[in-house]
């Protein structure tokens, strides 16, 4: 056998144990047992920089234990807001590990710094939104925004935006 043969044989049977696995995996988050906690799992990452959506994992969920409504709306907000946080402090860290190579330099001449600074924490009720909000949070910690106030407007987005996607998704479903 050639050694481009043996390399097609080799991807070949790459991509079939990555696609058993992701099928597992997929098939294990999607057991009611653990249901709960793969929302949680997804919400959190959702709020990082990863290209997550938490929004089908929470309807779908609901779909299956519709029972659950409030406490799939709990799970995800906390995942969530965690998540945001985690942003929050990856922006804190970003800019000391920055500053400290850079000997402290300040230059921070962003627009986008300038508004988060003059609006404060309230930006947080936007962390929610998809593509900008990571972008917020990470932000909101560089500029080293108050974590309690943060949390607190993060929180609140992000609860009225599960609670409206469930509500309008449970009342007019097909």
């Amino acid at each position: 056998m050639a050694v481009k043969e043996l390399i097609i044989v080799v991807t070949s049977v790459k991509e079939r144990v990555m696609e058993a696995s992701l099928q597992m995996l997929f098939s294990w988050l999607a057991m009611p047992s653990v249901g709960l906690p793969a929302l949680g799992l997804v919400a959190f990452l959702a709020a990082t920089f990863l290209p997550v959506g938490a929004e089908p994992f929470l309807l779908g969920y609901l779909e299956l234990v519709p029972e659950d409504f409030w406490w799939a709306i709990l799970v995800a907000t906390i995942g969530n807001t965690l998540g945001g946080l985690f942003t929050y402090w990856m922006g804190f860290a970003g800019r000391n590990f920055l500053e400290a190579r850079l000997k402290g330099s300040k230059k921070r001449d962003l627009r986008v710094l300038v508004w988060l600074e003059k609006f404060g924490p309230k930006t947080l009720l936007f962390s929610w939104v998809p593509v900008i909000g990571d972008a917020i949070a990470g932000l909101a910690g560089w500029v080293r925004l108050p974590l309690l106030p943060c949390a607190a407007y993060m929180l609140i987005g992000k609860t009225a935006r599960y609670v409206l996607i469930a509500y309008l998704y449970m009342a007019f479903k097909p």
